[in-house]
């Protein structure tokens, strides 16, 4: 579908994608205790946070001081290029909630391309998807953009940060906050992460050698959602399993070799994974053999898809890799699922 030629991070455990990586290998985690926010229980909230950023920053300057630098590392790949072609921007950022409402996201999205649009020629879509699930449409999107010609390059990618006090305020009253009293919630954190993906062609001309091959990505709704009373059988997420295998041309003995997800304690996410894992147990060589970089970077929300896709780049780069094909998945609450096949570059 696509090649993916840059890729940058910015998160709770490194200001790059190299570190992040090598933390996350090594199973370090940043949850501890924010310096000021209590829970209902009367103990420091657990989140991960940046530590290079002031707790104050908040809105549309913290979100786009955790995305510049990701954005910069993963275009660095074009340095000393004469002629860069159109870059197009496909962005996602976590859903409207309390701390974070629609205006944020779009402020921030003006900032972020009028900093791409002051470097490169313009070229910019902004498509509005939000959730854990967003990061992984931003790179559907961006597939398709090069795939119908409208740009040459797609800076896909997304940015989230839980860390507003009305969010987690939000969180502790909906009982979604991780904490000794509540086992199954989850640890809020804030993190960016960006790829630069290019067709093929466009990377040889450029003389840029890809990182990975985005070999297939499925998208789909889920109906029954988390915090309902509905009872989620995984029918959203194995339709994204699907789409994603047929697209990287899984069958026989092509199978996933590695899987990173977002689950992140909460009950619903696990649950919905087992059914899903039952209707497409053909696609995996070991569906429960997934990782889940949350225990280490915490709950990064929109951010999630890319900075899995940086995972795997470092084991790909550093010799580690479990296979040549590995899969990442995200679940928004509101419903959108999102699944992406990357294969090893030049593999097949």
């Amino acid at each position: 579908m696509a090649a993916i030629i840059g890729i940058g991070a910015r998160t709770p455990l490194g200001f790059n994608r190299a570190a992040s990586a090598a933390a996350v290998r090594c199973g370090i985690s940043a949850i501890g205790e924010h310096p000021s926010m209590i829970d209902r229980f009367g103990t420091p909230m657990k989140v991960t946070r940046d530590a290079a950023l002031d707790i104050e920053l908040a809105g549309d300057e913290r979100l786009a001081a955790l995305a510049l630098p990701a954005m910069a590392e993963a275009l660095a790949p074009l340095a000393g290029i004469a002629s860069v072609p159109r870059i197009a921007l496909t962005l996602s950022l976590g859903e409207a909630r309390p701390g974070q409402e629609p205006e944020t996201g779009a402020a921030v999205a003006e900032m972020l391309s009028a900093w791409l649009d002051a470097r490169f020629a313009p070229g910019r879509v902004l498509p509005w998807m939000g959730g854990h699930a967003g990061g992984i449409l931003a790179m559907e999107a961006g597939a398709r953009i090069i795939a119908e010609g409208r740009a040459d390059l797609v800076l896909a990618g997304g940015v989230d940060s839980y860390l507003a006090p009305e969010t987690l305020d939000w969180l502790d009253e909906t009982e979604q906050l991780h904490s000794d009293d509540n086992i199954y919630g989850f640890c809020p954190g804030e993190a960016a992460g960006f790829v630069l993906m290019a067709a093929p062609d466009a990377a040889r001309r450029l003389g840029l050698r890809p990182l990975l091959d985005l070999a297939g990505v499925g998208a789909a709704i889920e109906d029954n959602l988390i915090r309902t009373e509905d009872i989620v059988l995984g029918h959203g997420l194995a339709a994204a399993f699907h789409e994603a295998g047929s697209g990287a041309g899984l069958a026989g003995d092509r199978q996933v070799d590695r899987i990173l997800c977002d689950m992140n304690g909460e009950r619903y996410r696990g649950n919905e994974y087992g059914f899903a894992v039952l209707k497409s147990t053909a696609l995996f060589r070991n569906a429960g053999d997934f990782e889940a970089p949350a225990d280490c970077w915490g709950d990064v929300g929109a951010a999630s898809g890319p900075l899995y896709a940086a995972l795997v780049a470092e084991a790909e780069a550093r010799g580690y890799s479990k296979g040549p094909l590995s899969m990442i998945w995200a679940s928004s609450p509101a419903g959108q699922r999102g699944a992406a096949i990357l294969r090893r570059a030049g593999g097949r």
